[in-house]
């Protein structure tokens, strides 16, 4: 993990009330947030860990090492593990070069989006335990990921983002929708993999909304919490979904272009509204 210093970040020691919002800044926080990760994974949403990971009880990968970790911090919990209650992984281009590649190429094409000029930033692995599952989490975690973004001039956010289960017929309706109402442009547009790929054209369009009755607002609103958020900051997905059968999920990848985060994260997390602190 990159040493950087909290005044190069510009994020360290954003607070409201007991929470705050910064980079992990030595193992034993990294892998608090590992423990989170499984917790929520594994326990909660019933992935599939391998063997190493269950006795540990930490969810990690070898991109991990690589990576910076955005953590929200409760700082009234009585330990370091039980104060990580949020977290997001990233990581710019320079680091996933020494990897050998980001997380997302091992589902999608990325080369669009990797031959653009300027930084580019995968995030990830995001999650909260449950008891935080909730606005001033939501706001701190994105407040994060914005001020990074404008410390190392990163021009496109992407990574993947998952639906539940992994049954793509299930999820005919979201997939279908986000395919016609939400894919990215060509220039920029992920694919997925030949041998991954699944199409999410898996309904006429005009069906989800004439014969079920739906509104693109109500289809907007039944998708999970975090691709909603992709979405209002004005995000996009690419071609294509993905079975992840050790996660339980099927995944879309999804980009944003970061000139579009600034004035959206103000409208959908403005940080004045105080009054939503546990």
């Amino acid at each position: 993990m990159e040493d950087l210093s909290p005044s190069v970040l510009g994020i360290n020691g954003l607070r409201l009330g007991r929470l705050e919002v910064r980079i992990a800044q030595d193992s034993s926080e990294v892998r608090a947030a590992q423990q989170l990760r499984y917790r929520v994974f594994y326990e909660e949403m019933g992935a599939h860990p391998q063997a190493d990971m269950a006795a540990k009880k930490m969810d990690y990968d070898s991109l991990d090492q690589y990576c910076e970790h955005l953590l929200v911090i409760d700082h009234q919990a009585p330990s370091l593990e039980e104060s990580i209650v949020g977290t997001y992984r990233l990581i710019r281009r320079e680091a996933a070069r020494k990897h050998g590649g980001f997380y997302s190429s091992s589902e999608y094409d990325i080369s669009r989006l990797e031959a653009l000029p300027g930084e580019i930033l995968e995030v990830g692995r995001s999650c909260v335990a449950q008891p935080f599952r909730n606005r001033p989490t939501m706001q701190l975690l994105w407040r994060g990921i914005a001020d990074y973004v404008s410390a190392y001039g990163v021009n496109i956010l992407f990574g993947c983002a998952s639906l539940p289960g992994t049954d793509p017929e299930a999820l005919a309706v979201p997939l279908t929708y986000l395919y016609h109402y939400h894919l990215a442009a060509p220039s920029l547009r992920p694919v997925a993999l030949p041998h991954r790929y699944v199409d999410m054209r898996l309904m006429d369009p005009s069906s989800i909304t004439v014969e079920q009755g739906l509104s693109q607002l109500r289809l907007f609103s039944e998708l999970p919490p975090l691709l909603k958020g992709y979405l209002r900051l004005g995000g996009f997905v690419g071609d294509g979904a993905v079975v992840d059968e050790q996660f339980n999920t099927t995944d879309v990848c999804v980009l944003v272009k970061t000139d579009l985060i600034a004035d959206r994260y103000s409208k959908h997390y403005d940080l004045k509204n105080r009054d939503v602190l546990p």
